[in-house]
């Protein structure tokens, strides 16, 4: 469990809110506020049960946002399985086939397939499943660009975007935006809406693939139906919890290096659910003026 925590909250010289653990300037007017650090991620998960000589498999979404499942059974086992209902006519059929589908409301729960067993017990039998986050087919349409992640009027490199694809070479990664703040760095909401995920516990990062679902991160669901990640963020210093709204520009952790990492930098992602499968979209943000910055590989990102 993580302890409460006291927090700032202050105007800065140009006038913007920020929110912080670190003891305000010298007579800066602040006001105290205590947050709780219990900060569990919802489950999503597919369930098996037995219940009057019948299996069950049960969907199980707790996230603040819809969920996509697809469940494909490996091995029947000794469980008469009923016809795997016909996929839709979309793009994704061909990859769907042979799985049993359902897409879930937000904090629901679902039976995907109900089946009679024979003998004693259930044998042999084994499935897989996968399910993605986010309103199926959302179109991304942002209000405005987004805010550099971090306090403003600081400047940080971009260390990979699109194009380069050194490490971010799968759909939910090919627009990810990579910027090398050293650790411990705040992190503040590129946009609003509300947070439907974290991890908080990962204190390790290297390059080993194993590594790959260790990072700490923040998923915040916005207004569109897309999911802003904010990825290898520092261990225990995440502020929000699933189900709570956030701000543009809220203080929300402190960057790190967890995971698939090879050294400090914050992994910043818009995600859609492009039906059954996630992708990246391209983001710009806020420039100077009012203007729009597109990230680049190499190039200083300023936060206005």
């Amino acid at each position: 469990m993580l302890p409460a925590q006291a927090l700032y909250k202050y105007r800065d010289t140009s006038g913007a809110w920020v929110y912080t653990d670190r003891q305000p300037p010298a007579g800066t007017k602040a006001e105290t506020m205590t947050v709780d650090l219990e900060a569990r991620a919802p489950r999503i998960t597919v369930e098996q049960s037995i219940d009057g000589g019948q299996l069950r498999l049960s969907a199980v979404n707790e996230c603040a946002c819809e969920a996509q499942f697809a469940v494909r059974i490996d091995s029947a086992g000794n469980v008469s399985l009923p016809p795997v209902p016909a996929v839709p006519d979309k793009a994704d059929a061909k990859a769907s086939a042979g799985m049993f589908h359902a897409d879930l409301k937000p904090h629901s729960h679902q039976a995907l397939l109900t089946a009679p067993y024979d003998g004693a017990g259930v044998t042999g039998f084994r499935y897989s499943w996968r399910a993605v986050l986010g309103t199926p087919g959302a179109t991304h349409r942002p209000h405005e660009p987004y805010r550099a992640p971090f306090a403003l009027g600081a400047s940080f490199r971009v260390s990979q975007a699109y194009p380069m694809h050194v490490t971010h070479v799968n759909p939910d990664t090919e627009y990810a935006v990579d910027i090398a703040v050293p650790d411990g760095t705040p992190i503040y909401a590129a946009r609003e809406g509300t947070v439907i995920n974290v991890r908080h516990d990962s204190f390790r990062g290297s390059a080993d693939p194993a590594m790959l679902d260790q990072a700490n991160i923040v998923e915040i669901l916005h207004d569109d139906g897309t999911i802003g990640l904010y990825a290898h963020l520092h261990w225990e210093s995440i502020r929000v919890q699933p189900g709570q709204g956030v701000r543009r520009g809220q203080y929300i952790a402190d960057s790190g290096n967890t995971g698939l990492s090879t050294g400090p930098h914050l992994h910043f992602a818009v995600i859609r659910n492009a039906g059954m499968h996630a992708e990246s979209v391209p983001v710009q943000f806020a420039g100077a003026g009012g203007t729009t910055i597109t990230p680049q590989t190499g190039v200083m990102l300023t936060a206005y």
